[in-house]
C-alpha cells in the first residue's frame, strides 16, 4: 500500500508539473518508465483533455512518388537496397493529388499530406508540386508536404504556394539512429527541420519504434523534439515489410506501445501527438485505448505502401470513444 501511495504521489507531481508545462527532466521521465500503467495512462488522459479537450485531429496522405529511395532506411519498403514487392512510380498528376485530397476532406481529415519517397524531390517536383497546391488553396485547402531535405528555396516556395506544414521525421535517437540509416545521418535530418522552422512552416515531426531501441532511446528522442519545438508529433510503430532488413523484428506488444504514447505526453505535454502507421497490426483490439494513452490524432485512409482499415471503422471507434473529429477545413 505504502508504495501505491508513493507511487501516486510521484505521478501527481510529474503530471502537475506538464500541466504548467514545466519541462520535465531525464530523471523525471525515467520515473514514468517504471510508474504503473494505469496511474500512467490515466494521468495521459487528463493531459491530453486539457490541452486538446475531446476532438481529434485526423491526417491523410497520399503517396505521390513511390519507391526507388537511394537511401538504405533498414525499415523501408521503398528503399532501392531492398528487394520488396512495391509499386514504384514517378510523381503523379496534379489532378490526382486533388482527387486525393478531395477523399480526405470527405472523411474528415483536417490535413492532408502530399509524400514523396527519396532524400529529396527534383526542381520540377517542387514546381508540379506547388501548383498544385496553388489550386488547393484557392479552394480553401490546408496541404501539408514531405518531400525530404530540402533546401530553403524550395521550402519557401511551398509556403508561398499555401502548404502550411512540413513532415520530417527523425525516427530515432541520435544513438542509435546510425543502426537504421547509413546514407545519411541524424543531423542531416536536424538540419531539415530547422530549415523548415526557419522558413516559417510548421514541422510535424516524430519517430518510429519497434526497430530495436531501447527505452532511453525512445526518451532521448522526445527530448530532441522538445528542444527542437516541433509542432506535431506523428507517432509510428514498425509493420515489418518483407524484404527488408527488419522483415524479422519482433512486433511490439500493445501495452508497450501505449506507453510510449503516454511518455511522449508528458514530455510534449501541448503538442499534437497523433498515432499513425502500424496502429492496426500492432494495436490490434486496443486502438481506442491511445487516447486514453494521450494521443490526440491518428492517420486514416491507409499509409505510404500499406493498406490501412476503413475510415468507417476509425470514425465509429472514435465515437465509441466520446470523441469527435476536429472540425478544421483541410
Amino acid at each position: 500500500m505504502c508504495r501505491e501511495y508513493y507511487s501516486r504521489g510521484v505521478m501527481e507531481k510529474l503530471f502537475k508539473k506538464s500541466i504548467k508545462q514545466i519541462p520535465l527532466t531525464r530523471a523525471e521521465a525515467r520515473r514514468l518508465v517504471a510508474a504503473d500503467e494505469n496511474e500512467l495512462f490515466r494521468y495521459a488522459n487528463q493531459l491530453r483533455r486539457h490541452f486538446k479537450g475531446d476532438a481529434v485531429h485526423l491526417c491523410s496522405i497520399i503517396n505521390a512518388k513511390s519507391g526507388a529511395c537511394s537511401e538504405n532506411c533498414q525499415f523501408c519498403a521503398q528503399s532501392s537496397h531492398h528487394k520488396t514487392q512495391i509499386l514504384s512510380y514517378p510523381l503523379v498528376e496534379g489532378k490526382t493529388i486533388r482527387q486525393a485530397y478531395r477523399v480526405a476532406a470527405d472523411n474528415g481529415a483536417s490535413c492532408f499530406g502530399v509524400v514523396t519517397s527519396g532524400k529529396r524531390v527534383s526542381g520540377a517536383d517542387v514546381d508540379a508540386i506547388c501548383a498544385t497546391s496553388l489550386s488547393l488553396r484557392q479552394s480553401g485547402a490546408r496541404v501539408s508536404a514531405s518531400l525530404g531535405e530540402l533546401d530553403e528555396r524550395s521550402l519557401q516556395l511551398l509556403k508561398k504556394s499555401g502548404v502550411k506544414r512540413y513532415h520530417h521525421n527523425l525516427e530515432t535517437s541520435r544513438r542509435f539512429f546510425k543502426n537504421i540509416c547509413t546514407t545519411h545521418s541524424f543531423d542531416d535530418r536536424v538540419a531539415t527541420v530547422k530549415r523548415v522552422k526557419k522558413a516559417g512552416l510548421e514541422i510535424c515531426c516524430g519517430g518510429l519504434f519497434g526497430l530495436g531501441e531501447t527505452m532511453a532511446d525512445r526518451l532521448d528522442l522526445a527530448f530532441t523534439l522538445r528542444a527542437l519545438d516541433v509542432d506535431s508529433v506523428p507517432l509510428n510503430f514498425l509493420n515489418p515489410v518483407p524484404g527488408t532488413p527488419l522483415a524479422r523484428a519482433p512486433r511490439l506488444s500493445p501495452r508497450e506501445i501505449l506507453r510510449i504514447i503516454a511518455l511522449f505526453r508528458f514530455i510534449l505535454p501541448a503538442k499534437d501527438i497523433s498515432v499513425c502507421g502500424g496502429r492496426e497490426v500492432n494495436l490490434r483490439d486496443m486502438q481506442s485505448w491511445i487516447f486514453y494513452a494521450g494521443a490526440s490524432g491518428m492517420m486514416v485512409g491507409g499509409y505510404l505502401t500499406t493498406p490501412g482499415r476503413s475510415v468507417a471503422q476509425d470514425l465509429q471507434m472514435i465515437q465509441d470513444a466520446g470523441l469527435y473529429p476536429l472540425k478544421e477545413r483541410v
